[in-house]
């Protein structure tokens, strides 16, 4: 098929149109379309897998990079599957939440011994059960 040539049925529009959508996604329009704000908290993680099929595998141990109240990034030292379910354990600290499921909806490579995820939570959370001492969270919700 010549490079000028169109394949007629409808490919190409589709392709040219996710190609503009792409070029519009800067980082400040992404931003704007969250719907909350996400906060730096550096806080020792848990990351197990939730189904029962999995159940015997060991934990994966991180450290989450920011929180929000429908989700979080989380830096490990193996990459975690993306559209699996996993079971979180925050550990306490300067957040205190529950035990959270969240599924994975990306893994990228940062380097040769460290990955960055990004989950979104089952259900969303509430950030104020902050502890004190000039949390840069104390003001949320």
């Amino acid at each position: 098929m010549a490079a000028e040539e169109t394949r007629g049925d409808g490919f190409d529009d589709w392709a040219h149109d996710l190609l503009k959508e792409l070029e519009q996604q800067t980082p400040e329009a992404i931003r704007r379309l969250r719907s909350s704000e996400r906060h730096e908290v550096q806080s020792a993680i848990k990351i197990r897998p939730a189904n029962a099929s999995a159940a015997g595998e060991s934990a994966v141990e991180g450290l989450t990079g920011d929180v929000s109240p429908g989700g979080c990034r989380v830096m490990s030292s193996v990459p975690l599957r993306v559209g699996d379910v996993y079971k979180l354990e925050i550990e306490k600290g300067e957040l205190e939440l529950p035990i959270l499921f969240a599924r994975c909806l990306r893994c990228r490579l940062v380097r040769e011994d460290a990955f960055e995820s990004g989950f979104a939570f089952f259900n969303t959370i509430k950030l104020d059960e902050v502890r004190s001492g000039g949390s840069i969270m104390d003001s949320l919700l």
